[in-house]
Formats: structure tokens, sequence, C-alpha cells
């Protein structure tokens, strides 16, 4: 009789209080009842864990079915202990595959941005003996036809269907159209974006020339804004204030970094070349995603390659001229620092390969941001080394312009998401106030049951 009064008393607790999966009569008579062990076996609810809710359940989702399921869980756990030890390895490899994603992102972060911080400063360092950028830029850009086989390299090592490298180059050729490339195509595709290339390159060269490396990566950066502006305009992209502001900023910032010195002098001109330099960058862009629309990384590493070919057949006789005409000269070949000229053209092809790598193995906010984190990286090489001293100017300046840069990689549906997020926190805090005051109010009336005194609720 008591242990039956002490069953239905058990009973309701657990009817009242809502246990998942449970029915009247399961839990007194789990190893009595065939008929209960049947309804568990039948219709219990599935385990549910924690790393299976943080991918399923919002950010302002109720905290109440994550205690709930895992209640649940730990009992499911404790009748079969050796569904514990088969998910165990399955949340180790988990995490462990999330590490090695975090590693492997960070890894492309430091490694964009070092090799562009090394490529401005080889080129510094390349002007104190060799002055001549046009032809540093032109022999830059012959290691671009280095990229596709780097590119069909790594193919042809991972692939686990191996195609052979005209097989492969056709496949990519696709990115000029259904016919693949032609002579047609190669003249009237390859021209303008090679000349585009070729000339953001020499403008940015002319612009170290005149200023300090971390000025002139923070004066490129502002190409971000010409993108979103000239894609505005050309693409109908959608309009966004927030960019608009950025896009703002980046000029503001412009105009203080002309200011710094005074309109006048090698200041002023410096600028305007490292501006142009990021239009002319812009530009192509926008014209590249106009014209051939996404591209695979195959298809970018044979473009890059054409453009390689490209420079080498048809802008080779630029030097020339220069050379001839004493507007590049140099006494002779062996002359040349071709350390410093490898080193550079070396380090430019790693920066394209990284930005096109690490757009396909992680996001492409971690390629910008790896891009502007170049500008503290030029900034402590030069007070280290060259012993470079900012004016507030100068450091308000590129501030600007890296705030901007920075509002610029906010997503589309960043207010959007934001007021969600306001909203759910907002109401998650009401909630916890509410559970609060219904804890104290439980308390309160115990106690005075406990002293003998009834608690009257004041209307």
């Amino acid at each position: 009789g008591e242990s039956t009064a002490a069953n239905t008393i058990e009973d309701r607790i657990l009817r009242i209080t809502g246990y998942y999966g449970y029915y009247p009569g399961c839990s007194s008579h789990k190893s009595k009842s065939p008929r209960g062990s049947f309804l568990r076996k039948e219709y219990s609810i599935a385990p549910i864990h924690y790393s299976s809710l943080s991918l399923s359940l919002s950010p302002f989702s109720s905290p109440l079915p994550l205690l709930l399921a895992g209640e649940e869980s730990s009992e499911t756990h404790a009748e079969t202990p050796g569904s514990q030890a088969s998910e165990a390895p399955s949340q180790c490899q988990s995490c462990t595959s999330t590490a090695l994603k975090v590693l492997g992102s960070v890894l492309v972060v430091l490694s964009v941005s070092s090799s562009w911080v090394g490529t401005t400063q080889v080129v510094k360092l390349t002007f104190q003996s060799f002055s001549c950028p046009f032809f540093i830029a032109w022999f830059s850009t012959n290691w671009n036809i280095l990229f596709f086989p780097v590119y069909y390299s790594g193919h042809f090592l991972t692939a686990d269907q191996k195609q052979t490298p005209i097989q492969k180059f056709r496949e990519c050729s696709r990115i000029f159209g259904e016919d693949g490339l032609t002579l047609k195509l190669f003249l009237k595709r390859t021209a303008p974006f090679s000349i585009l290339w070729t000339l953001t390159n020499y403008l940015y060269l002319l612009a170290l020339r005149k200023l300090t490396a971390t000025d002139v990566s923070a004066l490129y950066c502002c190409h971000k804004a010409f993108v979103f502006l000239l894609s505005w305009i050309v693409l109908k992209d959608r309009f966004m204030g927030v960019r608009i502001v950025a896009a703002i900023m980046a000029i503001t910032g412009i105009v203080m970094m002309a200011y710094a010195d005074g309109f006048h002098g090698d200041s002023i001109i410096g600028v305007a070349l490292a501006v142009g330099s990021a239009s002319t960058s812009a530009l192509y862009k926008v014209l590249f995603k106009m014209f051939l629309g996404s591209a695979n990384f195959g298809e970018t590493a044979h473009f890059f390659s054409t453009l390689g070919f490209f420079n080498l057949i048809f802008i080779s006789c630029t030097p020339v001229i220069l050379f001839f005409t004493k507007v590049e000269h140099w006494n002779s070949f062996s002359a040349l620092p071709w350390g410093y000229l490898c080193g550079v053209a070396g380090l430019w092809l790693a920066f394209n390969i990284l930005v096109n790598v690490g757009v396909v193995i992680t996001y492409p906010i971690l390629i910008s941001i790896g891009t502007i984190l170049s500008v503290p990286g030029n900034a402590a090489v030069d007070v280290l080394k060259h012993e470079v001293i900012f004016s507030v100017v100068r450091l308000t300046a590129t501030s600007i312009i890296c705030l901007g840069f920075l509002l610029l990689l906010l997503p589309e549906e960043w207010d959007t998401v934001t007021l969600r997020f306001l909203a759910g926190f907002a109401e998650k805090k009401v909630e916890e106030h509410g559970e609060e005051l219904t804890e104290s109010s439980v308390h309160t009336r115990s106690r005075s049951r406990a002293n003998g005194t009834v608690s009257i609720p004041l209307a």
C-alpha cells in the first residue's frame, strides 16, 4: 500500500513537471511492467546534446528546452553507457576539426598580411639601388605565368581523378566562354585587364617613392570604398548607408593625408598616385565582375597566367622604350639587384595565390582583414627599422581610412541581424528577471509558512 502510494506520487510529480519522454507508469514500474518498457523503447525522444543545439537553436531561444534536454540526455546516457562511448570520439573529432579550421584561418590571415608587408618593404629596399618602378612592375607581372602551374601541382597532388595539364587548362579556360580561349578573346578580354593590372602596380610603386610604406598601404585600402561606389553606380548593387559613410570616411582620410605636409611637394603627389592605384584596382575588380563574373580557383589561376603571357608578349616593348629614352635607365643587366627583384616578384605572386586560395578554404572577410592588417605591419617596420616619426594628422587619417575599410566589411543584413540580436537579448533578460522574481516569491512563501505567518499579496 505504501509503495503504491509512493509510485502514484512520483508519477504525478513527473507528469506535472513535464519531464521529456515520460509516460504514466513507466517511471515506477521500469522493471515490472513490460508495457512500460515497450513504450519507452517505441516512443522515447532521442537524446539531444549541447553540440547539436548550438547548431540548431537560434541565439534568441529560451534556455529552458536546453536545460531539460540536457537532463534527458544524461539519463539516456546512464541507461545506455555504450552510446556515450561511441559519441565521445565524434565530439573529439568535431572539436579537432573546428580547431584546425580556426588555426588555418589565422594562418591565412597572417600569411596574406605578411606577404603584402614583405612586398611593400622589399620594394622600398630595391629603390635604394634601382629606382625603375615600371621595370619592377613588368618583371613582377611576368611571374603570374607560374600561377597555373602552381595550381595544377596542387591539383595533381590532392585530386582523386587526375587530369592532364592540357585537359585542366581547357577546363579552366571556360572563364572566357564556352569555346574556351581563342586568339580573339585573348586580345579582347585580356588586354584591358592587363593594362589596368600594370597601371595599378606602376602607380603603387611610384607612390612608394614619395611616401612611406604605411601611408601608401593605408591609402590603397580606399579601393574597397571605390569598389562599392562603382558597383553601386555601374552594377546597380544594393544601396547601403553604412557603406556610404565608409566611403566618406575614406575620402576624409585621403584629404587629411594630403594635408599632413601641406598641399605641396612630394606628399600631395604621392597621395594622388596612391589614390590612382586604388582607383584602377577598383575598376579592375568591377570590370572583372561585369564581364567574367565569378570564377573558381582554377579559372582564376588560368586568368592570371594569361595576364602574365600577355604582359610578356605585348608589354615588353614599354621597358625597352623607357630604357632608350633614359626615363628608366641602368648600366647593365648584371648590375641589376636580381635578389631584390626576385624577392618582390615572388612575394607579389605569393600574395595573389594566398588571396585566391584563402577565399576557397576560408571566408573572404578574413582575406580583407589580412589586407588591412598590412597597415599596422608596415607601420611597425617603418618605426623600428626606418625610424619614421608619424604626425598626429597622418595617424588620424590612417585610422579613419582603416575604420572605413572595416565598415565596408559589414554584411548587407547587418542592421536586421543586430536588431534581432538586441531584441532577443532583451527578451532573455526579461525572462531571467521573471524567473528570479518567481524564485524569490517561492522562498518568501516557504519562509512565511515556516514562521507560521501568511503573506497576503497586495493588488
